[in-house]
């Protein structure tokens, strides 16, 4: 029997979803609502000095399957590549430093190799966690109070936190470490030291990737902003851009979405609706449905932040892959990639940069105008490269206001809730980064998940 599903956001976690639907149901209508203008939610690709250059994620996780698989299910397998170099510098008050190798995380498995990174001061505090008293944990705790108290500051300042700042745009002190940090937070539970379980987590890694030696991380050629378009295509799916979603009511039949203008909104009948929104948006939208999930949504706050691209004249550029700016170096940037050395398909007849500006609860800058902006991170990006032509030729500004979920303390809790006040309620599902990843294969995953709730 043909049914109608209505997926809430044109995402990469609704439109992974309606694609995976489409698979499993050929006759099935899917009907896809977003209040935007245009398909992709943060995946968003642009014309950059005449490259596709993306302004959301630029690289998908290669080492979990979903994201690599999707591409190769789209009929795209040949267009993945891989970078020319992930090697990444840390920029400290006193310099540049290459990123520590053998950390989950920026968290330490020994002192060794952190000489001249941290302190005497600093590498002695580390040396000394494993005879400190026996770790017991109470419940999830924040990654930077944790680590403050046995690892010392420096280790939170200067490697975790522009590790966990440019993942989730976050604070080390407020972010939970069973959400952040889950392979970690499990062997917390058996180890007596952070080192001892840090070891034991990149161990266990190790031990599931097997021989896998294959890149870290991957893209598309076109940029991964390409994906959305080839998605809804595959998906054959009816996008309805610019329809906000205002309610989810059930009915004799299944549910009705109610869409569109506030005074005189449609109505879209549905055998099951996927709500793919911000937690937010989805609180609402689920206030009447499945009421307990409201609040462990409202419990989900977002920050904002925006990515500024950039192209200079075709120069030398020692810097990797590109630099992770923590607060303590007193800058504009919180990271700056080298696209050109990353990506090598992008070619070599410009320099491609792109840079990030805000944290949770740090957005001030992002009140500047777009030109303002892009002026200032144009002048911080020159001075942190050391660029010998500094005047671009083309730059570009995307903002994502309330872009980044922030995982709090207590973040798995509210998942756990939410998802049982949904599950309580047939045909009805939530995905998205909000839950229990940010990243594109965390996101694709969640939408199988969803999926697979939805038939049961």
């Amino acid at each position: 029997m043909t049914r109608r599903l209505v997926v809430v956001g044109a995402g990469i976690t609704g439109l992974a979803a309606a694609f995976e639907w489409r698979r499993r149901r050929p006759d099935d209508e899917i009907v896809v609502l977003e209040a935007g203008d245009r398909i992709g939610g943060k995946l968003h690709r642009i014309r950059l000095a005449g490259h596709w250059y993306d302004t959301g994620p630029e690289a998908m996780l290669a080492r979990v399957p979903e994201a690599v698989e999707l591409v190769e299910a789209l009929g795209l397998g040949d267009r993945l590549v891989s970078p020319g170099t992930t090697q990444a510098s840390v920029v400290l008050p006193e310099g540049r430093f290459p990123l520590p190798a053998g950390t989950v995380l920026g968290v330490p498995a020994s002192a060794e190799g952190l000489d001249g990174f941290l302190s005497p001061d600093g590498v002695a505090r580390v040396r000394a966690e494993a005879e400190l008293p026996p770790l017991t944990l109470d419940g999830d705790v924040a990654v930077g109070g944790l680590l403050r108290e046995r690892l010392g500051d420096e280790v939170v300042d200067r490697l975790v936190e522009p590790l966990l700042g440019g993942v989730y745009a976050g604070r080390a002190d407020e972010l939970s470490l069973q959400a952040t940090m889950p392979a970690l937070a499990t062997h917390l539970g058996r180890e007596r030291s952070v080192l001892a379980a840090a070891a034991a987590a990149r161990a266990a890694g190790d031990r599931s990737r097997g021989d896998a030696d294959g890149p870290v991380f991957r893209t598309v050629d076109e940029g991964i902003g390409s994906l959305p378009a080839a998605l809804v295509a595959a998906a054959r799916a009816d996008v309805r851009l610019r329809t906000p979603a205002h309610a989810v009511r059930r009915t004799a039949t299944g549910f009705e979405v109610l869409a569109g203008p506030v005074a005189a909104p449609e109505v879209f009948p549905a055998d099951a609706v996927l709500v793919a929104a911000p937690a937010g948006k989805a609180a609402r939208l689920l206030r009447d449905v499945a009421p307990d999930a409201v609040e462990p949504l409202q419990g989900i706050p977002y920050a904002s932040m925006a990515v500024v691209a950039m192209a200079f004249p075709a120069q030398e550029v020692d810097a990797g892959s590109g630099l992770l700016v923590p607060p303590v170096a007193g800058r504009l940037v919180k990271g700056v990639t080298v696209s050109s050395a990353k990506w090598p398909h992008l070619g070599d007849d410009v320099l491609l940069v792109r840079s990030s500006v805000g944290r949770f609860r740090d957005e001030s800058e992002l009140q500047r105008t777009d030109e303002d902006l892009a002026a200032a991170v144009v002048a911080d990006v020159v001075d942190l490269l050391g660029l010998s032509r500094p005047e671009p030729v083309d730059t570009a500004v995307a903002r994502w206001g309330g872009g980044l979920p922030q995982y709090l303390v207590g973040h798995p809790a509210r998942v756990a809730a939410i998802r049982g006040a949904v599950g309580e309620v047939p045909g009805l599902a939530v995905a998205g980064a909000a839950f229990e990843g940010v990243g594109i294969p965390a996101c694709i995953r969640d939408a199988h998940r969803a999926v697979d709730a939805l038939h049961g």
